[in-house]
């Protein structure tokens, strides 16, 4: 299995970038995306960029990898890591109105 770490770029060249992620830092190829400003957030696949985030959706996919990271050492209380959890769920716009 793949998963997509988030990382933040710390210094970018024309291919590849330095970053800093929750494995410490790593060289990210940049062919997909660019190159990219410092403070950026990509998301990668096998040390590449795959897209560009922004640091709120980086945070929740730390928090889902967290969450992973709980379950394997046997945690079974995921509350913390899924805070929009704990709330009614809320259809969306387009289908609000047509049950209306």
């Amino acid at each position: 299995m793949c998963l997509g770490i988030p990382v933040q770029v710390l210094e970018c060249g024309a291919h590849f970038a330095r970053c800093v992620g929750r494995n410490g830092e790593v060289r990210i190829d940049l062919s997909l995306v660019g190159a990219q400003p410092v403070g950026s957030w990509l998301l990668c696949f096998l040390d590449a960029a795959r897209e560009v985030i922004d640091a709120e959706r980086a945070a929740s996919i730390n928090a889902a990898l967290n969450a992973l990271a709980a379950v394997q050492s046997g945690e079974t209380d995921l509350s913390a890591f899924f805070a929009d959890l704990d709330r009614e769920p809320q259809l969306p716009e387009f289908l609000r109105t047509q049950t209306s």
